[in-house]
């Protein structure tokens, strides 16, 4: 064990980054991961040997965190999977059955998730078998929460996407610039004032921000595409190539 180990950096700045995260030294580190059947003084030698790499070769420590950051981020989605790519009614556009899912988390008070609309209408025509989830994370005020509510009663209609761009398009946040964009998709005015307040709505905006909390998320927009988590207002080419990442690992 201790021959493969010295002989893999990416394992031994793995084990350091491991141990790192658990709080402790490199070798109780190593006393901690290492296999039951491993004799402690084999546990002592082996965390001597990723000691002096590391000392050796600190360069490798950036890539080990930026690997176990990942995996824990992979596995935070993976366990709040469902309520990250199901859609609340019909919040979401593009290809229902595409093979990639987009979830983005909006606030409409949030001037940088505007200016990402033009990005995801490219996204949606540039590639056939994408699907763009909308999720409501009101974290900016008590009108951004008005607004979600709103667009989870226009998603119950149909009408979430129309709702969606004449709010965002409609300068300001504000109780009249809602209103004005209710009417302008079209929203049944009772049934919408009807939602506004249901369980349902507020399940769903509680759920948005608990995963939001998981994932260590704090603004918006942020993007969930496979496994990786996006924060704030990106170039078009890095979510083109975590969709395409996301599309090679299947």
């Amino acid at each position: 064990m201790i021959e493969s180990l010295a002989k893999n950096p990416l394992a031994l700045a793995g084990l350091v980054a491991l141990s790192a995260a658990l709080g402790g030294g490199v070798v109780l580190g190593v006393q901690a991961l290492a296999p039951a059947h491993v004799a402690d003084t084999d546990k002592a030698r082996i965390g001597q040997v990723v000691r002096d790499y590391v000392l050796a070769n600190p360069e490798i420590l950036p890539e080990a965190m930026k690997r176990l950051q990942e995996r824990e981020t992979g596995q935070a989605v993976a366990g709040s999977r469902t309520a990250i790519v199901e859609p609340y009614a019909g919040a979401w556009e593009g290809n229902a059955k595409g093979d990639v899912t987009v979830a983005v988390y909006m606030d409409y008070a949030c001037g940088y998730c505007r200016a990402s609309l033009p990005m995801i209408a490219r996204l949606v025509a540039e590639d056939a078998n994408v699907r763009i989830v909308y999720r409501e994370l009101p974290v900016l005020s008590e009108v951004s929460r008005t607004a979600a509510r709103w667009g989870l009663a226009a998603a119950e209609q149909g009408k979430f996407k129309p709702f969606h761009t004449a709010l965002y398009s409609g300068g300001q946040l504000s109780e009249a610039s809602i209103a004005a964009a209710a009417a302008s998709a079209g929203l049944d005015q009772a049934k919408a004032q009807a939602a506004l307040t249901t369980p349902k709505v507020e399940a769903e905006i509680t759920r948005n921000f608990d995963v939001a909390r998981k994932l260590g998320a704090s603004g918006t927009p942020f993007w969930v595409i496979g496994d990786r988590v996006i924060s704030g207002m990106v170039p078009y080419e890095t979510l083109k190539d975590a969709v395409g990442a996301a599309r090679k690992k299947g």
